[in-house]
């Protein structure tokens, strides 16, 4: 059952179905299967997917915004139902690199590091690079976890290393990279701390970085 649940919340947000992923979201509550798994295995990778489509340009953008959608249904009803632990573990600045309005998948990312413990301080989407710094030296950040989508803003998870380095903040403040086109070459070519390839693999990075 809970297999066929995780396949279903892919398939709402790959076909962009709100209805469907509303459907999926309340019956996975229901079942009382992990909803962390049908939050990993299902919701993102679906989103996952269809960010690597659009990457290819095999689908456009109001295709992922439909599909974020989805996503966001489901996300709002199955977030009051995961347990939140107590206790504040660090302090995270979050965001999706400026010029990039994609911001489901991070905001995924931010539920998940809420729920484990984290201040987190979500900035939204398009954010620019200033701005990271600036958040990240007034609430005296532990980590900096930054998103994209697209291949044409990564240079923006570049940038924040150099930025942070000029501040004389890099030796204190720990940088995440995540998103479709990014990977693990990339996060070490740039310098950054980790890469978080989904929001369960954050949220275990993240606790490994303090």
């Amino acid at each position: 059952m809970s297999r066929d649940l995780v396949k279903a919340a892919k398939d709402a947000v790959i076909n962009g179905d709100e209805e469907a992923a509303a459907v999926v979201a309340n019956e996975a509550i229901s079942s009382g299967i992990d909803l962390f798994r049908l939050i990993d295995d299902g919701l993102t990778a679906g989103m996952t997917d269809i960010g690597e489509q659009f990457a290819k340009e095999e689908i456009s953008l109001p295709y992922v915004m439909i599909a974020a959608q989805a996503m966001t249904t489901a996300m709002d009803i199955l977030e009051p139902h995961l347990p939140v632990k107590e206790g504040k573990k660090g302090k995270v600045i979050i965001g999706t690199i400026e010029g990039d309005i994609h911001d489901i998948g991070k905001s995924i990312v931010a539920t998940m590091l809420r729920i484990n413990g984290f201040e987190v301080f979500d900035l939204g989407r398009d954010v620019p690079v200033e701005t990271f710094i600036e958040k990240a030296r007034e609430m005296d950040a532990d980590i900096i976890a930054t998103s994209t989508l697209m291949t044409t803003t990564m240079m923006g998870q570049k940038l924040i290393e150099e930025k942070l380095s000029a501040a004389g903040l890099r030796a204190k403040v720990k940088t995440m990279v995540g998103g479709a086109p990014v990977n693990k070459e990339w996060a070490q070519r740039i310098g950054a701390d980790a890469y978080g390839e989904n929001a369960m693999d954050a949220v275990t990075i993240a606790n490994e970085l303090l």
